[in-house]
């Protein structure tokens, strides 16, 4: 049974920095795509972030210089490092898992604001 689960969403200023991490089961990690997605109230999912298994990175330009992938193969996790947010960064963050099919989390809500 393949499980992401998404942590470290909170309440932050504009300005300020935090620090998701998804850790994923159930699938054999090292193979797969995976990535960050968001979606605001009345939006669509977006892209935000993902990583290859090959350590490929490619951002959404709305994100690109502030935030940052990572994995880590040894302890199954992917994190994003989210600096200089912004209001419009205010949304509920997905981790993804993709090799063909795509495997989601739940979710963890980001909520910028002063």
């Amino acid at each position: 049974q393949v499980q992401l689960v998404e942590s470290g969403g909170g309440l932050v200023q504009p300005g300020g920095s935090l620090r998701l991490s998804c850790a994923a089961s159930g699938i054999v990690f090292s193979i797969y795509t995976m990535g960050w997605y968001r979606q605001a109230p009345g939006k669509q999912r977006e892209l935000v972030a993902v990583i290859t298994n090959g350590g490929t990175t490619n951002y959404a330009d709305s994100v690109k210089g502030r935030f940052t992938i990572s994995n880590n193969n040894g302890k199954n996790t992917v994190d994003l490092q989210m600096n200089s947010l912004k209001l419009e960064d205010t949304a509920v963050y997905y981790c993804s898992a993709s090799r063909g099919t795509v495997y989601w989390g739940k979710g963890t809500l980001v909520t910028v604001s002063s």
